[in-house]
């Protein structure tokens, strides 16, 4: 089983939707995944009651119960668990970030996102450092910002993936729905993103199944 971690210590940056839209990528792909939410707000759990379905599995458990709930996916035939952290909590990123195998740092390319990497990235050398990747998220069209973006993140010492989620609509319709962006408009630009995103991320973690192994 492959753990992701989804960490920002700044709330609105994105973490909650992609968790989903990977998690249902993953089950596109023919892997079992399980959405684990570690944020009070329960709002992936919350997403989860509104799509009234048993996939992906979302799960709600406390950050010292992590372990637990990762053994019990592990034992359940899970392929890929992935993390949903809430923000301005230290002590759920820790245990996020140390069962981690990746740990991606959803952000959008502004300066109040940026500027809280690098308390994100310390907690993950506190964990006992694990690959770590940043992800843009409401990316602007025409705007040279996301290039600025990438210059910051990578200038401190993070990667960053090459799919980038644009600002769209999709994303918060298909949540009101309990779908993603890739389920609410298959063809979109969204979809799109989401998919090639996934791609990505699963070469990364070493997750084989049927399309990103093809």
């Amino acid at each position: 089983m492959k753990t992701i971690a989804l960490l920002a210590q700044k709330g609105g940056t994105g973490k909650t939707t992609l968790a989903l839209s990977l998690a249902v990528a993953a089950l596109e792909d023919g892997a079992i995944a399980v959405v684990i939410d570690l944020d009070p707000q329960a709002t992936a759990c919350n997403w989860g009651d509104r799509r009234g379905q048993d996939t992906p599995i979302i799960i709600d458990a406390q950050a010292a119960r992590l372990p637990q709930a990762l053994d019990r996916a592990r034992a359940g035939g899970v392929d890929i668990a992935i993390i949903d952290t809430p923000a301005r909590s230290e002590q759920a990123a820790m245990a996020a970030a140390k069962a981690a195998d990746l740990v991606i740092i959803p952000c959008r390319p502004q300066i109040y996102d940026l500027e809280t990497i690098p308390n994100t990235r310390e907690i993950v050398r506190l964990a006992g450092e694990r690959k770590t990747i940043a992800l843009l998220n409401a990316v602007p069209s025409r705007s040279s910002r996301q290039e600025q973006a990438v210059e910051a993140i990578t200038a401190l010492g993070v990667e960053v993936c090459p799919v980038m989620f644009g600002s769209r609509t999709a994303f918060g319709d298909a949540a009101a729905l309990g779908q993603t962006a890739m389920e609410f408009d298959p063809r979109g630009k969204a979809a799109l993103e989401i998919r090639e995103a996934y791609k990505y991320i699963s070469r990364l973690v070493g997750l084989e199944t049927s399309k990103v192994a093809a």
